[in-house]
């Protein structure tokens, strides 16, 4: 899909000049209306205070399915940009194809319209810049799907150890996510032939057009095009974005990476098994291990800092904090997790008070463009190097 540069300057002006009072509806349109998009539109309605105007998506099936959610009288779409045509839609969820997300969502911005954009951000690391271009420009607000950022436990872990220094000094942080049964999805009996009602177009994109491919369609993470690089873009960048944030660091120096297809020879062609290690300027390493052959989900998914005063063990489930020596009187700190609706909230809230959201579209970048620099290292066999024009 190319965009339309001079599409809607009265739109853009109408909808960016609404101020959203305490007792209004936010106006919400939904462009990608898979499992994914739909998920968030239910946290989109629990959280409340919303009205849903319009949902767009390639097949006509969950456009259906998602104007069913979104209760009472919807307009529906098929191409992204006559929803954003309309001037009484405040903000937009983006929950398409990773390599569809930079452009959809710098066009909305370039609308007037609020984004929450799914992770990650980007598909190639210079794409960032265009988003947060568009972002600034007309002052809209861009939040990142990275959602531990608004998830309590996390905040707290934050303020608890990081904040207060009572984790030392950190040069190691180990993270892993293994056995994500989602990075297997078949395809669905009947599926082989392309549905009626389904624009195979539109969910190509830029991308070369390719004939119809149900494997890339409901197995995305398999493959390089659709998605970016499978685990990395897909799970590591919730991870990495946490150490980003806990660490308050950005840009890591290089990236190494080893693995490859060991098991599910079935078409893919990213990695089922990786590990990989970025090195930071702060003395610092971060690592990646994820494989699909170890599929028992207990201690599938962790974050580990390892600092000079304690250790810590966070992900969804929640925390665990084993003190150092000079510590011990601490004893093990545990915390339970909290749900990640509050993610969306904070979006939601963020367009009424028009504050920066808990991660916004520089935070996705540089989340998005560390998982980039191990995807050249994967791929190209080689130690990467940060290229500094990827720095905004």
């Amino acid at each position: 899909m190319t965009s339309r540069r001079v599409f809607l300057g009265a739109a853009t002006a109408l909808s960016a000049g609404r101020v959203i009072g305490a007792a209004d509806r936010i106006r919400l349109g939904i462009i990608g209306t898979g499992s994914r998009g739909q998920y968030l539109m239910k946290v989109a309605n629990q959280v409340g205070g919303i009205q849903w105007v319009a949902v767009c998506d390639a097949w006509d099936v969950r456009r259906d399915q998602a104007a069913e959610i979104a209760g009472g009288s919807v307009a529906s779409y098929g191409d992204y940009r006559r929803l954003l045509d309309r001037n009484d839609i405040d903000g937009v969820i983006v929950a398409t194809f990773d390599h569809l997300h930079a452009q959809m969502t710098a066009d909305a911005c370039r609308a007037g319209k609020d984004v929450f954009v799914e992770k990650p951000m980007t598909s190639l690391p210079m794409q960032g810049h265009e988003v947060v271009r568009a972002a600034r420009q007309n002052r809209r607000i861009v939040q990142v799907g990275t959602q531990q950022r608004s998830m309590a436990h996390f905040i707290e872990a934050k303020e608890r150890f990081f904040d207060s220094g009572l984790i030392g000094r950190v040069t190691m942080v180990r993270t892993i996510w293994n056995g994500n049964r989602g990075y297997l999805t078949p395809v669905p009996p009947g599926m082989e032939r392309k549905p009626e009602g389904l624009d195979w177009e539109a969910c190509l994109g830029w991308l070369p057009k390719i004939p119809w491919d149900p494997k890339r369609y409901f197995n995305r993470f398999a493959y390089w095009d659709f998605s970016t690089g499978g685990q990395t873009g897909g799970l590591f960048v919730h991870m990495v974005d946490v150490v980003h944030w806990f660490l308050n660091i950005r840009r890591p120096l290089a990236a190494v990476a080893l693995g490859g297809i060991y098991r599910y020879d079935d078409g893919r062609d990213t990695p089922d098994n990786i590990n990989a290690i970025l090195e930071y300027p702060e003395k610092l390493t971060v690592t990646f291990e994820a494989t699909l052959t170890d599929l028992i989900p207990k201690g599938a998914a962790d974050i580990v800092f390892l600092g000079s005063g304690g250790r810590l063990s966070i992900f969804r489930r929640g925390y665990e904090f084993l003190p150092a020596e000079q510590h011990a009187n601490l004893g093990e700190i545990r915390a339970a997790g909290s749900p990640e609706a509050s993610h969306v909230a904070n979006w939601l809230e963020c367009m009424r008070t028009r504050r920066r959201p808990n991660c916004d579209e520089v935070e996705g970048h540089y989340s998005a463009v560390a998982c980039h620099l191990v995807n050249i290292a994967y791929r190209e066999k080689r130690r990467a190097l940060w290229q500094p024009e990827w720095d905004l």
